[in-house]
């Protein structure tokens, strides 16, 4: 600090009269400094004789008159240090202090943050139920049969996980729900079990409704609930076909059933039949499952499916609660959650968009799409563990790679959405089995399918976007196994190579620094979501090129029928001059054609004379 500044910091507030040259000036600065001064002194004897009368005054009131204590030092609350001139004490805030019941009740949130802290847990909403710590609590709680307990245990949860520790209280005390937790978390049991506590006994027709994107989904949701509802009397059933024989058998089975698992568009088929009676008055529940995959797509897709949700819930009269229940969370969830959704109690485990901890990944770089098909050949010769998911970006891609490993010694087989549904079934049942080892398959198979004991899954086709990727290492690794991801890319695949490096990095792989550091193009992205990128054919055989057409056959098409317009026109043209004079036509009779060949004859034997005597001269 310069001196200028330090004056500048004293004299802050005084006011100075200009220097005049010639002129001493300082007695006035003297004459203002004592002033200062003396009101400094003033102020201090006052307020010394203010503390003294003060505490004469506190003696005076001390001991059992608390309460007249207390009015003074409200009445004394101000100072006054120069005449006309008064300072406010500061209040002291008194605390308030807590009653019993309020102090426990603090303990047991704080207790209970620390136990969502611990397995990862975040729950975002008003009045939060309380976590699970175990199923016991359930018997305790919520009054569920013990029954139902035990049966749960059967099929091999002998604790809650994350995910079931938060979301059974919340559904238990009817509140809805979005929950976002890593794949082979146990999901499906944690909104099937409050489901059959809260159905109870049969009562005739459909209660809750439970909604999936691909039929095996809803197939393995439905052994699944067929598993825990062993003990309880309840029916399920889900929608597999919507032939015209079929629909009558469906629709009896519906009408007896109290817990229905289908697809959107089959459910939909049915409610718009009009032979078809299904009624939908005592459905209490809506569950979807992945629910982000059916939210994601083109704007007219995600519109279909929020217009097949108005009108599932729209027949019936009372509001039904919701749940939804995904591996990833989109924006588009979350905001239609918040509009429609009332009480709602957002449940996170972990990371959100996370892959899982428990799955090792790799990347390796092929150049093209020929060395793709060579390294995975190296794979198979250094020894896989089956059984093994290979995804590819389309059903045709599909076909190509199985027509390629079916002849490798390989138990390989594929599955897309043109195969049919028996077929589907018996591909699914032997890859369970173990007759299958290779399993070639599209983004069908990337949602929600629990093949326990997959060791490795190849990404053969580099994934669309991030959340698909999550989904499909998912399919290893699941219930706490271990489990390993191959992804093979090529430097067409660069544009979602960042976004996937990072969601490796956050999981605790080892990723190259380049692949962080690269370029991010939202509009390719965009691009890649809507339109698979154009790949070559996956083939080691060499084809026959095709015949290149002439180039002046494609450009010259309408030129060459504007000549042949032409040719015709003046070829009648022709014909008609040649009637008009009296021209004889082209064809000529049996008599004059016999001349004809008797003249070239002659003509011949003429020639051949002459050239004899050419010769003998």
């Amino acid at each position: 600090m310069d001196a200028y500044d330090i004056f500048k910091k004293l004299t802050k507030g005084l006011t100075f009269k200009r220097r005049v040259l010639g002129v001493n000036n300082d007695n006035n600065v003297k004459s203002t400094l004592k002033k200062e001064s003396e009101v400094r002194n003033e102020d201090t004897h006052e307020i010394k004789h203010e503390t003294h009368d003060i505490d004469d005054s506190a003696q005076l009131h001390s001991g059992s008159e608390s309460e007249s204590g207390n009015n003074t030092d409200d009445d004394n609350d101000e100072l006054q240090i120069i005449d006309g001139v008064t300072v406010e004490k500061k209040s002291k805030k008194k605390k308030s202090k807590l009653t019993p019941e309020e102090l426990k009740k603090k303990l047991e949130l704080e207790e209970q943050n620390h136990f969502r802290n611990e397995h990862g847990i975040k729950a975002v909403g008003r009045h939060i139920p309380s976590a699970l710590r175990d199923f016991s609590e359930l018997v305790t709680r919520y009054n569920i049969s013990q029954e139902l307990v035990d049966t749960v245990k059967q099929c091999g949860y002998s604790e809650p996980t994350p995910v079931q520790r938060q979301a059974i209280p919340c559904l238990l005390e009817n509140r809805q729900i979005v929950a976002c937790a890593p794949t082979g978390s146990g999901k499906t049991a944690a909104f099937l079990l409050p489901l059959l506590h809260t159905l109870g006994t049969p009562q005739g027709g459909p209660r809750a409704l439970i909604l999936c994107p691909t039929r095996e989904l809803a197939m393995q949701i439905y052994r699944e609930a067929l598993r825990l509802s062993a003990s309880t009397q309840l029916r399920c059933t889900v929608i597999r076909s919507c032939k015209e024989s079929k629909i009558k058998e469906r629709e009896n089975t519906i009408r007896k059933s109290d817990l229905v698992i289908s697809t959107p568009n089959r459910l939909c088929y049915l409610l718009s039949q009009e032979n078809v009676g299904i009624s939908l008055e005592k459905v209490q529940w809506l569950v979807i499952d992945e629910a982000d995959k059916l939210f994601e797509g083109t704007p007219e897709e995600t519109d279909t499916f929020r217009q097949q949700l108005q009108v599932i819930i729209s027949c019936k009269p009372v509001r039904c609660q919701l749940a939804m229940f995904s591996a990833t969370h989109t924006p588009a969830i979350a905001k239609w959650a918040r509009h429609n959704m009332r009480g709602l109690v957002n449940v996170t485990v972990g990371l959100r968009n996370a892959a899982s901890t428990s799955v090792d990944q790799e990347l390796l770089f092929c150049g093209n799409e020929n060395g793709k098909l060579v390294a995975f050949r190296q794979l198979v010769q250094k020894g896989l563990k089956p059984p093994v998911l290979v995804f590819v970006q389309s059903k045709d891609r599909a076909k190509q790679l199985f027509k390629e490993l079916i002849y490798d010694g390989i138990n390989v087989d594929v599955i897309h959405a043109d195969r049919t549904q028996a077929q589907r079934d018996n591909v699914v049942r032997s890859f369970r089995t173990g007759r299958i080892w290779v399993l070639i398959c599209t983004e069908l198979m990337g949602r929600g399918i629990d093949f326990r004991g997959v060791n490795l899954v190849i990404n053969y086709d580099f994934p669309p976007s991030a959340i698909s990727y999550i989904h499909r290492i998912g399919r290893a690794g699941r219930a706490g196994q271990k489990g390993r991801a191959i992804t093979f890319f090529t430097q067409d695949d660069v544009t979602n190579l960042r976004s996937i490096a990072s969601v490796m990095k956050q999981s605790g792989c080892q990723v190259p620094e380049y692949m962080l550091k690269l370029k991010q193009d939202p509009n390719k992205r965009k691009k890649l979501l809507k339109k698979a990128p154009h790949r070559d054919k996956i083939s080691t055989i060499l084809e026959k090129p095709e015949k290149r057409k002439l180039e002046t056959q494609d450009t010259n098409d309408g030129s060459e029928t504007k000549k042949d317009t032409e040719n015709v026109k003046n070829s009648k043209n022709n014909k008609l001059r040649k009637i008009e004079n009296g021209l004889p036509k082209k064809g000529k009779n049996k008599k004059e054609k016999s001349k004809t060949k008797e003249m070239k004859k002659s003509h011949k034997i003429v020639k051949n004379k002459r050239k004899k005597k050419i010769s003998i001269v």
